[in-house]
């Protein structure tokens, strides 16, 4: 029996008028303590509406089962909810997934260290060796995949392996510079965040840096996303810019990159352990 409950409720459903009454009320009627809540709807057309709700329930008789139970029956079936809860006392696991460039992987680990991102990190995979030693400072496992034309199937049979045998909740691929397939996307839908070293959806693939100067533009950004089939294209949950202009070299907008990189991806990494993105279609809601 769960004494103690602090639970994240995440809902999106047809928009229509008492929504928050009838799920405030579910609450209380079990005594629930409602801690912070947020809703959002979509024009008229569109009708849908979403929430997220944060809420505590102290020395109560009822169990998690018993409770996601009784609210799928009087609440979320008669109001065609997609729903679920994640309750804080389970720390999410972060697999990471990295090439060669360290910067957005030394800032997850940093942060994670200094304990502002609560995560627990079972492991590093990576497809070159460059990074074992770094990993290896903080505690963490890393294991070395090297992908190539011939074994990258094989490949990923073996790290799709270690991330479930890690009992991993997400992964962030913190610059891995290989396109996953639809198969390893499929076994973690809506579980992997990318880092792409572009504002999507402008120059998406490989060397957008290098494409932006060509350009000429005058601002570059980075985009925390979740990975889909479609390059570079699935739903965008964090992004930023700077200002550059005909005075910056390409590797001037590298190394401006690079910072714009490490804040947003840690803003996305953030909001998804926080429980405070919706996915909805190729969009998300982000509380």
């Amino acid at each position: 029996m769960q004494t103690d409950i602090t639970g994240r409720l995440l809902i999106c459903c047809p928009d229509r008028p008492g929504i928050v009454a009838r799920v405030s009320q579910f609450l209380f009627t079990y005594g629930a303590n409602i801690l912070d809540a947020s809703q959002h709807s979509t024009d008229p057309k569109e009708g849908v509406f979403f929430m997220r709700m944060v809420f505590h329930l102290e020395n109560t008789a009822v169990t998690i089962a018993e409770l996601e139970k009784q609210f799928q029956e009087t609440v979320a079936t008669p109001l065609q909810m997609d729903w679920k809860i994640n309750y804080t006392n389970h720390r999410k696991k972060m697999a990471i997934m990295v090439s060669r460039y360290d910067h957005c992987l030394m800032e997850l680990l940093w942060r994670w260290r200094s304990g502002e991102l609560a995560v627990d990190i079972p492991l590093v995979i990576s497809n070159h060796e460059d990074l074992r030693q770094l990993t290896k400072v903080f505690g963490i496992p890393f294991h070395y995949l090297p992908v190539d034309a011939d074994n990258k199937a094989e490949k990923e049979k073996q790290a799709i392996q270690l991330i479930q045998d890690a009992n991993a909740d997400f992964i962030v691929l913190a610059r891995y510079m290989q396109i996953l397939s639809p198969s390893f996307v499929s076994t973690f839908p809506g579980k992997i965040i990318n880092i792409h070293h572009s504002f999507l959806p402008a120059f998406a693939g490989a060397n957008p840096y290098k494409n932006a100067y060509t350009r000429g533009v005058k601002l570059i950004g980075a985009t925390a996303h979740y990975v889909t089939d479609d390059l570079d294209e699935g739903p965008i949950i964090d992004q930023d810019v700077a200002r550059v202009s005909h005075r910056h070299a390409v590797n001037d907008l590298v190394m401006l990159g690079r910072d714009i990189e490490r804040q947003v991806l840690i803003r996305g990494v953030v909001a998804h352990v926080e429980d405070r993105v919706i996915i909805h279609g190729n969009k998300t809601i982000v509380f």
